[in-house]
């Protein structure tokens, strides 16, 4: 695989990104721009623009309304209807005769997500995105990002390998979009009639979606594969991805898994390490004012042990609790009905993440070391986009970046 310069392939490239206002995407945005300001176009199809360039606007400054006018069009869209939701047939012809590079970052990560809104956005979606790609003649490449869960709940090496039409994980035959989103609109009609909250219908739906998990093993709808590293790293992968394989012939799908469970892998008994010892040097305030303390996590190996676990330290003191509120005449019916609520969204929460919590494989990466030997090899911008994960020291990542940024960004 021979590689030229990644800023140099940027230059004069129209490109299409939709999912813009994610993290992933804002970073990929913002990493394109500022190393390339030759860039030609970039068009983003989002529903919202909240926040999109905040991390350009820190490192231009007043200089990035005028870059932003110049290279950027932002276009109200929606991935989950035909020709991205755009309205203006204009803008469309627009975008097909001038992209030359596609990336579909579009999708929900909300795991608990209802079934016919994960359906739409990252199925639909992702199918609605390739028949737009279809049209535009100058298009060198398609790139679609996801999680590396799509591969399921399958333990040992996971390859890259790519799946096609109608194949699911484990096997069963028959995967058809039209059969399941007919399921899902009968199901919605279904609770309808029945004059069904909406807390009634999300619940329906979601719980329709892990039934047709169980049925066909198949975790997200959500082809380049990442799990947790650095952002940035994700984001040189992706750029580099595009230089390598923009016009290469292929007879499928390229995946790249990008991710260090074989070359650089951390316990999960480091990640609390690293927890107890940032919030010791760095206490994180709670809402009374008090210094919130970080324990320690009891692991467990499976859910069997998990069920039994709960069943003695909560279920048995509820019973108790139960019994004790039946015969005192309901009592305590407020902190008997709390608790029940809790352990039940507890359980659920678990049993949702049940397939993450005790994933038993590693994600193979040796196209992505294909990657990142032709940055080593072309030795061009091999200093910008270098992205092997060996290299991450995890302790310093955790307490100098990701607890950090947590802190500041999800706990406020």
């Amino acid at each position: 695989m021979e590689l030229g310069s990644v800023v140099q392939f940027l230059e004069n490239k129209n490109i299409l990104i939709t999912g813009a206002t994610g993290f992933l995407a804002k970073s990929t945005l913002s990493l394109s721009l500022s190393l390339s300001l030759s860039l030609k176009h970039t068009h983003i199809v989002t529903a919202v623009a909240k926040d999109l360039f905040r991390v350009l606007r820190e490192k231009m400054g007043g200089s990035l309304n005028s870059l932003i006018s110049e290279k950027i069009t932002l276009v109200p869209g929606d991935v989950t209807c035909e020709n991205l939701g755009v309205k203006d047939s204009n803008l469309v012809e627009e975008m097909w005769r001038e992209v030359d590079i596609v990336v579909n970052l579009a999708a929900t990560t909300n795991f608990d997500e209802r079934y016919d809104i994960a359906f739409d956005l990252n199925t639909m979606g992702a199918k609605n995105v390739l028949n737009f790609s279809k049209e535009c003649p100058k298009l060198e490449m398609l790139l679609h990002v996801s999680t590396a869960y799509v591969s399921g709940e399958r333990g040992g090496l996971v390859l890259e390998k790519p799946y096609y039409m109608g194949e699911t994980l484990n096997g069963a035959p028959g995967l058809d979009l039209d059969m399941e989103k007919k399921i899902m609109e009968e199901r919605l009609i279904e609770l309808q009639a029945k004059e069904a909250t909406e807390q009634e219908i999300n619940l329906a739906m979601k719980d329709l979606g892990i039934q047709s998990n169980n049925t066909l093993n198949y975790e997200e709808h959500y082809i380049f594969d990442f799990v947790q590293i650095p952002a940035d790293m994700v984001v040189n992968s992706m750029l580099v991805a595009m230089a390598a394989n923009a016009n290469e012939a292929s007879d499928g799908v390229v995946i790249y898994q990008v991710g260090s469970s074989v070359s650089n892998p951390i316990r999960l008994n480091s990640i609390q390490d690293y927890g107890q010892l940032y919030f010791k040097k760095h206490p994180w305030i709670g809402k009374d004012g008090k210094a919130v303390k970080v324990g320690n996590i009891t692991w467990l190996s499976s859910m069997a042990s998990f069920r039994r676990y709960v069943a003695i330290r909560y279920l048995l003191p509820l019973k108790g609790l139960q019994i004790a509120n039946t015969t005192f005449c309901h009592s305590f019916e407020g902190r008997y009905s709390y608790l029940r609520r809790k352990i039940k969204f507890v359980m659920r929460l678990v049993e949702l993440y049940e397939p993450y919590l005790f994933f038993k494989g590693r994600f193979d990466d040796i196209n992505t070391e294909k990657l990142r030997m032709a940055v080593r090899e072309g030795g061009i911008n091999a200093n910008v986009f270098y992205f092997d994960p060996k290299i991450i020291d995890w302790e310093d990542y955790f307490m100098n970046v990701h607890f950090p940024g947590v802190v500041n960004y999800v706990f406020k």
